[in-house]
């Protein structure tokens, strides 16, 4: 049997780095269907999965692909699907039921330029806002966005680890230029690779509530056939998991499914900070963009001009208190996204009028050049 961690120097793709991140996560399940540009996780996780001892199945769409990795997770598996833009869409019904189950799996979005088919082989970030609020009613979610096969690599581990901890789908919001994109990738051994597992019941079985929560707000999680009661159900429910069809049973739901995400902000929000500490004008980024974010703020900074990078390694929750601190001490902010304009109304809201937010996106199909930036950057600065 192949080792769970190939170790070591590899020249891989973003779409393999990620199914090998997953694989170094513990997942052990994948079901999917094809589709442009994530196919190369689905046709790499099935050739590797059963080396490792897992399951990999390809489904008759996504909406099945979804119900499946949900499925799997109940059961007790770490488990995950890849998918792009319009099979992203035909997830978000069942996305939501993994959200009321509060069922830990991963979904990875590589991104292409939409709406509909749009340009399949060509890249965007214009899920985003899809990511936040696709599926109907109020929830939160967790989604990362990877700007290199490396970073996607480890990204996915996170996802796995965020995943199991508070018990929710947690999205990779990747795009076809990183899923595309070979550059070296180091794997460490799986002794350096630290990862966690689901809150698990204890004490007697008969006594079990499957959605009473623990001191962090999420419940310890029974899996199917392990003598523990367990009842699945996306109709508001108790902490027995049975339906009951009260606004106060909502209102409880609700809060406990939103609450464990709020009430951890600290622990699940990361970003990057480039040369901030004395900016006058800060992009705020994330994913491809960040990459010539990063080249454009440099050559600012030879031209004279004191600029910096927010880079937002986790886009959901949104890092709403760093944006307005960021908003006081600046005379401009950037947005920097392959799209018209999503995360950038986050940013508008945020800054409160405290400073100008402006930004530098298209529709998709190519990459954004530093060169653009550098533009936006000399306007803020007058």
């Amino acid at each position: 049997m192949e080792p769970a961690v190939l170790t070591g120097e590899h020249f891989l793709n973003g779409d393999v780095a990620c199914a090998e991140g997953a694989l170094a996560a513990g997942c052990r399940f994948f079901a999917g269907y094809p589709i442009t540009p994530a196919t190369e996780i689905a046709e790499h996780m099935s050739k590797r999965l059963p080396q490792v001892g897992g399951v990999f199945i390809q489904m008759e769409d996504e909406i099945s692909a979804m119900a499946a990795i949900l499925g799997a997770s109940c059961a007790g598996a770490k488990s995950m699907t890849a998918t792009s833009g319009p099979g992203f869409s035909l997830m978000m019904e069942n996305i939501g039921l993994g959200i009321t189950m509060e069922t830990p799996c991963v979904l990875v979005n590589v991104q292409r330029a939409g709406p509909s088919t749009g340009l399949p082989t060509l890249g965007a970030q214009g899920d985003m806002m899809q990511a936040r609020w696709g599926s109907h009613g109020h929830y939160e979610i967790i989604a990362l966005a990877p700007a290199s096969p490396q970073e996607i690599f480890y990204q996915t581990i996170t996802a796995f680890n965020l995943s199991e901890t508070y018990r929710l789908p947690v999205l990779i919001m990747a795009d076809e230029i990183v899923g595309h994109l070979s550059e070296r990738v180091i794997i460490p051994d799986s002794s350096k690779i630290k990862l966690r597992s689901r809150p698990r019941p204890k004490g007697r079985k008969d006594r079990f509530l499957p959605y009473r929560p623990g001191a962090n707000g999420v419940a310890p999680m029974a899996h199917a056939g392990e003598g523990y009661m367990v009842h699945f159900t996306g109709l508001t429910h108790d902490e027995k998991g049975y339906p009951v069809m009260t606004a106060e049973a909502q209102a409880e739901m609700v809060d406990r499914i939103t609450g464990k995400i709020r009430k951890n902000l600290d622990r699940i929000i990361q970003v990057e900070r480039y040369r901030l500490e004395d900016a006058e004008v800060a992009l705020i980024s994330y994913g491809i963009s960040t990459r010539s974010s990063l080249a454009a703020v440099d050559e600012a900074r030879e031209q004279g001009i004191k600029a910096g990078l927010l880079r937002l390694l986790t886009v959901w929750p949104f890092p709403e208190d760093m944006v307005r601190e960021l908003a006081k001490r600046v005379k401009g902010l950037i947005t920097v996204e392959l799209n018209l304009g999503q995360i950038h109304l986050e940013v508008q809201r945020c800054a409160e009028g405290r400073a100008p937010v402006v930004l530098v996106g298209h529709a998709g199909g190519s990459v954004i050049t530093p060169e653009e930036i550098v533009e936006k950057i000399k306007e803020q600065v007058g």
